[in-house]
């Protein structure tokens, strides 16, 4: 049996929302459906007490959680091909696809990342998410990391809080950037479309990402970029802000960009290319049992790739 320990003092500017969505906002590594019935069980206390989800809370409470954790009944184990790059007894390190979505939820129940690693490693139904620690959009590839035990996902929890997990990424932007930078602005829920984040310079969270250019050519460019900070969407939005988005990002994009002149492979290449060019190049961290810094990299998509290629052969015409 595995217990769970974990406490939060309830933020004020959470004051006057119900329990149950405080909850989830502070214990987001725990499904809504996990947290409510460890809440009716009685395996979450506010200030010692026994409360209901839709209780309001007044900012300040002391949350305690003390749970057994059991799988989630709604995830299933699916047999699902997984690009593995390392495994030990402690971490998986997988390189995703395009296309590929991590973690199930409204029409997305089945054929996740998440579903397959419970195929594999059937004892992880019972870690927070699975093991899952850190996501990819389902339309970025690359390398991402998994616990498969209750120690290693603390530690990467807390590595990742720490900024002691290094995420490089390889991405094509519209536009030519001039030089890198350091983008240092706030980030949240948009205010009006929910799907989407956005720069927000009043309640905004922390994020910050820094891009170096790798190649330019003649209307887009070819960057790295370290993230500091891991909002979700935090690269589409930062780069989109600058006014320097993502090549085939359909939510946070613009027109497409077709250079003058360019020949008819590039331009086929450029309206077909239909998912974000970003790619999670580089993951690096210290091992939760050896205490050692480790680190691996996955190439580019072959997609990607060929995208590379054109735009430089396209950037020698001129």
């Amino acid at each position: 049996m595995t217990i769970v320990k974990a406490s939060a003092l309830v933020p004020d500017e959470l004051a006057g929302r119900r329990l149950d969505q405080v909850l989830a906002e502070v214990f987001k590594d725990y499904s809504r459906s996990r947290l409510q019935s460890w809440l009716k069980a009685g395996q979450i206390k506010v200030d010692g007490q026994i409360k209901r989800g839709k209780d309001k809370v007044s900012g300040g409470e002391a949350i305690e959680l003390e749970a057994e954790l059991v799988a989630e009944p709604s995830w299933q184990a699916e047999a699902k091909e997984l690009n593995i790059v390392y495994e030990d007894e402690t971490l998986l390190v997988i390189n995703k696809p395009v296309g590929l979505v991590v973690h199930p939820g409204a029409g997305n129940m089945q054929g996740t990342l998440l579903n397959a690693l419970l195929h594999h490693c059937p004892s992880m139904a019972e870690l927070p998410r699975a093991g899952i620690v850190h996501r990819l959009d389902k339309d970025t590839s690359g390398l991402m990391v998994v616990a498969k035990n209750l120690s290693a996902h603390q530690a990467l929890v807390e590595q990742l809080q720490t900024r002691t997990v290094s995420r490089e990424y390889e991405a094509i932007t519209v536009g030519v950037m001039t030089a890198g930078c350091t983008i240092d602005l706030p980030m949240g829920r948009h205010p009006a479309q929910r799907l989407k984040m956005a720069v927000l310079q009043e309640g905004g969270k922390e994020a910050i990402t820094h891009v170096r250019v790798l190649e330019k050519y003649r209307e887009h460019t070819r960057i790295r970029v370290i993230l500091e900070t891991g909002r979700t969407h935090q690269i589409r939005v930062h780069l989109s802000h600058k006014n320097y988005p993502l090549l085939g990002d359909s939510v946070y994009g613009r027109r497409l960009m077709i250079p003058k002149s360019a020949g008819p492979e590039l331009a086929e290449a450029l309206r077909g290319f239909k998912h974000q060019a970003l790619h999670a190049r580089r993951l690096s961290l210290i091992h939760p049992l050896s205490g050692e810094q480790i680190s691996w990299e996955a190439e580019i998509p072959e997609d990607m790739a060929h995208m590379i290629q054109l735009l430089q052969q396209d950037a020698k015409t001129v």
